[in-house]
C-alpha cells in the first residue's frame, strides 16, 4: 500500500472497525492513547504468516525455519530504519512498553545502581515508568524494612521531577536533581494523561552533561511524531506496538549498543544462551541474549507493517492534521458547561483530558459510551498526576489519523447531552 499523501477518506477504508455501529450507533473511537485500531495491511501480514510461514525462528535450517527468521530479522533492520538507530542490533523486540520498562530497570538496574543510589522520573509517568524503578530501588540493601514499610523510598530514592498546574515539568527543578549524582533518567516523551510534549532532546542533553543515561518512553510518541534516536542522543527508547497500528504483544527497546552489550540479560531460557552446561552457561550477543523464549514472530511481522504504513503517509500532514483536530476539539469542547481541562501545556499532541465541574468521569464516560463513543475515563495508569490536581481521574479523549471532525462534533454533543443529564 501506498498512500503518498494525506487522504482521510482512504485511510479510513484501512480501518473496516470504524463503520460498525455501538448501541446502534456509528461507533467513534477516540480511545487511540490505549490502543489504535490495525489497518487492514497489518491484519493480513499477521494472518499471512500463519498461512504460509508459521515456524520457529532461528532454530532449524529447514526451508519454513530460515524463512521465518529471515523475515522477523528484516522486521528488525525495518524498526531499526524507523528511528533511526545506527545498529538493526540495538532494537531489542518485547511485549511492548511496560516490559521493556521492566528489562531496562532489571539489567541496567543490576548494572548500575548500588547501595544508596537514586533514579530520576517525572510527576507525569504512567505507573510503567515508575513502579518498575520504584520496585527496583526497594530491592538495593540500603533500604531498611523500616523506610520500605514508611514509603520513605518515595523521597529518599526515587527523585520525581516538578510539573507544574498546566502539566509542564520544571526543568530548573530537573537541574536540581541532576545535581544529586542519579545514575538512570528515565521520562516520557508525551505524556499518556496530559499531552503533554516534553522537550526531551534538551533534558537529555542536560543528564549526558553530568554522564547520566537517559531512558525515554515513547508510547504515545511512536503514532505521532518522527522519531530520531539519534539526533535525540537518548540511550534508551521503548515503545508498544499496539499503540502505533501494529498488532497487540509487541513492542520494542531501542538502547546504544555499549549500553546492551554491558547489560545482563533479563530472561534466561532458550535462544539467549550461546554455550551451556552445568557448570557455566554463557550468553548470546545483542540482542539474541534479551530475547529469551520463542518469540511472537506474527506480531513482530505485523510491527513492520504498520511501521511501513506510517511510513506510506507524510508524516507532515498526518501531524498537522493530528494538531487540527486537538484544536478544534478543545475550542468546541471549552463551550461546555463546567468543563475543565486537565493539562494546557503549549506543546500538547494527540489527547485532551476534562472534567466537568460537579460530575464523576466514570458517569460521564458511561453515558457518551451509550451514545457510541469510545473514550477512557479513570486514571489513566497515572494515579500521582490524578493526586496532584486533586481530581479522581478524567475523561479522555484521543485521536489518530482516521479521526475526523464531523467525529467531534459527535463526541462534544454527547458530552454536553450526557453532562445535562447528569446535573
Amino acid at each position: 500500500m501506498n498512500l503518498n499523501h494525506f487522504n482521510i477518506n482512504e485511510i479510513r477504508a484501512q480501518f473496516p472497525i470504524l463503520s460498525r455501529q455501538v448501541y446502534g450507533k456509528p461507533l467513534v473511537y477516540f480511545d487511540n492513547a490505549a490502543t489504535t485500531q490495525k489497518p487492514l495491511c497489518v491484519i493480513e501480514r499477521e494472518r499471512d504468516y500463519y498461512l504460509h510461514e508459521n515456524c520457529n525462528i532461528h532454530r532449524g535450517v529447514h526451508y519454513l525455519s530460515q524463512m521465518a527468521t529471515e523475515a522477523y530479522e528484516n522486521a528488525r533492520k525495518t524498526v531499526a530504519q524507523f528511528i533511526n538507530a545506527r545498529h538493526a542490533e540495538e532494537i531489542v523486540f518485547t511485549r511492548g512498553t511496560t516490559e521493556s520498562l521492566n528489562l531496562l530497570a532489571t539489567s541496567l538496574g543490576q548494572l548500575l545502581i548500588n547501595q544508596g543510589d537514586k533514579v530520576v522520573v517525572s510527576a507525569m509517568e504512567h505507573h510503567s515508568n515508575m513502579v518498575p524503578w520504584q520496585q527496583m530501588l526497594l530491592r538495593t540493601p540500603v533500604i531498611s524494612t523500616e523506610a520500605k514499610r514508611s514509603g520513605e523510598i518515595s523521597s529518599n530514592n526515587l527523585l520525581v521531577i516538578r510539573m507544574d498546574k498546566n502539566g509542564v515539568l520544571d526543568l530548573n527543578h530537573y537541574e536540581e536533581l541532576l545535581k544529586q549524582k542519579p545514575k538512570i533518567v528515565s521520562i516520557t516523551h508525551i505524556s499518556n494523561t496530559l499531552g503533554t510534549v516534553n522537550p526531551v532532546r534538551e533534558m537529555i542533553a542536560m543528564a549526558h552533561r553530568y554522564d547520566i543515561p537517559v531512558i525515554v518512553d515513547g508510547a504515545q510518541s511512536m503514532a505521532h511524531q518522527v522519531i530520531d534516536v539519534q539526533d535525540l542522543d537518548c540511550d534508551f527508547y521503548v515503545f508498544s506496538g499496539h499503540k502505533m497500528y501494529a498488532p497487540m504483544g509487541i513492542g520494542g527497546l531501542y538502547g546504544k549498543m555499549e549500553w546492551l552489550e554491558k547489560m545482563p540479560p533479563y530472561q534466561f531460557g532458550g535462544e539467549m544462551v550461546d554455550k551451556v552446561s552445568f557448570e557455566q552457561t554463557t550468553f548470546n550477543k545483542v540482542p539474541f541474549k534479551f530475547e529469551a523464549g520463542t518469540p511472537n514472530v506474527g506480531a513482530a511481522l505485523g510491527l513492520e507493517t504498520a511501521v511501513r504504513f506510517i511510513q506510506s503517509i507524510d508524516r507532515q500532514e498526518v501531524e498537522a492534521y493530528e494538531d487540527e483536530l486537538l484544536r478544534y476539539a478543545t475550542e468546541r469542547l471549552s463551550g461546555i458547561e463546567g468543563m475543565r481541562f486537565i493539562g494546557q501545556a503549549p506543546k500538547r499532541n494527540g489527547l485532551i483530558s476534562f472534567v466537568i465541574d460537579g460530575i464523576h468521569p466514570y458517569d460521564l464516560g458511561t453515558i457518551i459510551d451509550k451514545m457510541g463513543v469510545a473514550v477512557r475515563t479513570g486514571h489513566h495508569c497515572a494515579e500521582p498526576v490524578m493526586t496532584f490536581f486533586g481530581i479522581p481521574g478524567t475523561v479522555r479523549a484521543s485521536f489518530a489519523m482516521y479521526n475526523t471532525k464531523e467525529e467531534i462534533d459527535i463526541f462534544v454533543k454527547a458530552v454536553d447531552k450526557a453532562a445535562a443529564m447528569l446535573r
